[in-house]
């Protein structure tokens, strides 16, 4: 996950230039000071697998993304001798060119070389030690806010005293059942004013789906200050139980990264910095220290870390009906409001046409036949119809099942 691409933008030493503004006036705050620096996000492990490497430019408020580095040169060097390649995968990223998995009692450094001749180089870093998750529940809770929903928490108990840092990323993943799906569809025939609008059957498969998303902020725990060393009740993830995401059959996959504590610290401070409690604090922090530096200019600055870590992971199930028995299902993602939208509005030879347009931009969905409906006279159309992500499910994921699914 590309955490640094999105903190990237609070990561410049800049000046906001609060303008005058009255408590009714919107704040708008604007870059008066920027500074364009290579972003790096770099996190390798002993997964056997093609690692990516994210290579980016800060941006300012303005800006709405990141301006991706393309064209560098980007290898990993294991104990100064063993080259691991990598090539520029699609804008700004870069997939190494054949899989490896980094090894305990080796050394890795990362280089960089820019199209403009400048390169960068990581300090040399070792896989730390530590132990996999020892496992990942879920729990109905209700929280310190009052909001009742899912808890998803860790257990981990390590073994290596010097392994106590670890970082938490997941992709959770959950079934789209469209609740007004209906196997009749809409078409226009055409005719000279507007089109005809006729049912027919639908042709895919749009009532369940499933959908994948990853986190996108920064976990992390230490037990660095506790008595054992021991990640007990970890709360990874919490889910409001009127999240749609949680109205069938629910999965996460958690993944665990043994940190060092330079790089604890290091993302301890990102998450720290790109809060907005701290981006509008009065005092704010200097430049963000990563462990990779200019190799021809040491006034020139790069933000990132490349961080060598020891990954785990664990996934689970549930279904809603395992923790809220015979309750009420939470919302759907749309209130779904049904409508019976006229075929045409207007008397004139050129009536503004409503339902066909509506069926031709693909933003209805047929539920029933009106039952009001006797004619052009009438105040609605002929069919009762629904938004489009009420009776298509594709609107929020895919009918494709997960290879992991599990039913």
């Amino acid at each position: 996950m590309k955490l640094l691409k999105i903190h990237s933008c609070f990561l410049v030493v800049i000046s906001v230039a609060l303008l005058s503004f009255g408590c009714v006036e919107e704040f708008i705050p604007k870059t008066a000071e920027f500074n364009d620096i290579l972003v790096v996000e770099a996190n390798v492990t002993n997964e056997m697998k093609h690692h990516k490497i994210y290579l980016n430019r800060t941006y300012s408020f303005e800006d709405e993304t990141a301006f991706a580095e393309t064209n560098a040169q980007v290898m990993i060097l294991e104990d100064s001798n063993n080259q691991y390649m990598f090539e520029e995968s699609e804008p700004g990223v870069y997939t190494s060119v054949n899989p490896f998995n980094v090894l305990s009692g080796a050394s890795y450094e990362l280089k960089i070389a820019m199209k403009d001749g400048s390169s960068f180089s990581s300090d040399q870093m070792t896989l730390p030690q530590g132990s996999a998750i020892d496992s990942l529940y879920a729990e109905r809770i209700t929280n310190d806010f009052g909001e009742e929903g899912m808890a998803i928490y860790v257990d981990n108990i390590n073994a290596q005293d010097d392994s106590k840092n670890f970082r938490y990323e997941y992709i959770e993943t959950y079934k789209v059942i469209a609740p007004d799906w209906n196997s009749v569809a809409l078409v226009n025939i055409p005719q000279p004013v507007c089109p005809r609008v006729i049912k027919t059957g639908r042709e895919r498969e749009e009532r369940i789906c499933y959908t994948s998303d990853s986190s996108n902020g920064i976990i992390l725990a230490s037990t660095d200050s506790f008595d054992e060393n021991r990640v007990k009740r970890f709360l990874v993830r919490f889910v409001d139980r009127n999240n749609y995401i949680l109205s069938h059959r629910y999965s996460i996959l958690v993944k665990q990264y043994v940190q060092s504590n330079a790089a604890h610290s290091f993302y301890e401070a990102l998450k720290q910095f790109s809060s907005s409690e701290s981006l509008f604090s009065e005092t704010q922090p200097g430049f963000l220290e990563g462990n990779l530096h200019s190799d021809d200019n040491l006034n020139r600055k790069v933000l990132g870390y490349f961080d060598v870590s020891k990954v785990s992971e664990k996934r689970i199930y549930f279904d809603y009906e395992d923790y809220f028995p015979g309750e009420e299902l939470p919302p759907y993602a749309d209130p779904c409001q049904r409508a019976a939208p006229k075929i045409a509005a207007g008397h004139s030879s050129e009536p503004r046409c409503i339902l066909p347009v509506l069926v031709e931009m693909d933003l209805v969905r047929y539920v029933t036949d009106n039952p009001d409906y006797t004619g052009p006279q009438s105040e609605g159309g002929p069919f009762i119809t629904v938004p489009r992500i009420c009776g298509d499910c594709t609107v929020l994921g895919s009918t494709e099942i997960p290879a992991f699914w599990e039913e």
